[in-house]
């Protein structure tokens, strides 16, 4: 397709995690470009600010090259933010987020949520109040504008998409429930037997617990559990496969919530993958 990949995997940015991510093997990589695949230390942090520009900036060297970009991924937040707004501009000094981090820690979440309902008189809307992160990013933005959730939401929605400027073609290839069934339970079995635990040893070493996103990551939040020893090992399959398949069911929710109309090709029936860009 002359085409060079951008990731939309919120997972392969971080060096070492391979295992556990099914990131494209050195031949794959090596034969098409790919983009945003191990840029990161996994003691890092992405967020989607940071990701949206880094994408941004991919896409004009790809076109200057004269090549069509394929965004690759399940990350359904990374993928969003190709069709609408999701992050505002607003700047959080690391000084603020120690301060709200503090209190979590000490005061606990009812704190920061009685907080965050002083500032807004009119109502939380439909915040989640249980999330400590959704919360603990509420007040943030609160405070650091001196705006109310309301006025915040009114100014986003007047936020240009990142890509607007670009056409954008969205496919979502599927596989049948019960052939997905089976290509996760023998996919999990083939990472444990690669060995995804002493993957994880080696990233805990070099600090995956100061990433919450990765950490928590399935696949890896089972073995870390294992390994701190809270869950058996002849569980250690079961929790990976039971979690993965709940993680289906809730992207197949989003991704027909929170995309955009698109074209679904179910895999079985695509006779040549350029059959996937052909409207």
């Amino acid at each position: 397709m002359g085409a060079e990949i951008i990731s939309a995997d919120s997972q392969l940015f971080y060096r070492g995690m391979d295992i556990g991510t099914a990131k494209p093997t050195a031949d794959e990589l090596s034969s098409v470009k790919h983009h945003l695949i191990n840029i990161m230390e996994v003691s890092e942090t992405m967020n989607i600010a940071r990701y949206v520009a880094l994408a941004k900036e991919i896409v004009e060297e790809i076109h200057k090259r004269g090549n069509s970009v394929l965004v690759v991924g399940g990350s359904g937040f990374y993928l969003k933010a190709f069709f609408s707004a999701v992050a505002d501009q607003i700047e959080i000094t690391p000084e603020l987020r120690t301060e709200i981090d503090s209190k979590l820690n000490q005061e606990g979440l009812g704190s920061l949520v009685e907080q965050l309902k002083r500032l807004n008189p009119l109502g939380l809307g439909e915040l989640d109040i249980q999330n400590p992160r959704r919360v603990t990013r509420a007040l943030e933005r609160c405070l650091a504008s001196g705006k109310t959730l309301s006025e915040l939401a009114l100014e986003f929605e007047k936020i240009p998409a990142p890509f607007c400027d670009y056409t954008l073609e969205l496919t979502q290839l599927e596989q049948k429930p019960d052939v997905l069934e089976k290509r996760i339970e023998k996919r999990v079995e083939l990472m444990l037997n690669a060995g995804l635990i002493d993957e994880v040893r080696a990233l805990l070493s070099n600090g995956l617990r100061k990433n919450l996103t990765a950490s928590k990551a399935i696949g890896y939040r089972e073995v870390i559990d294992y390994v701190d020893g809270k869950l058996a090992r002849d569980r250690l399959a079961y929790e990976i496969i039971s979690n993965t398949k709940y993680l289906v069911k809730k992207q197949k929710t989003w991704f027909k919530t929170q995309l955009p109309e698109h074209r679904l090709v179910t895999a079985d029936t695509l006779k040549n993958p350029r059959d996937l860009f052909n409207a």
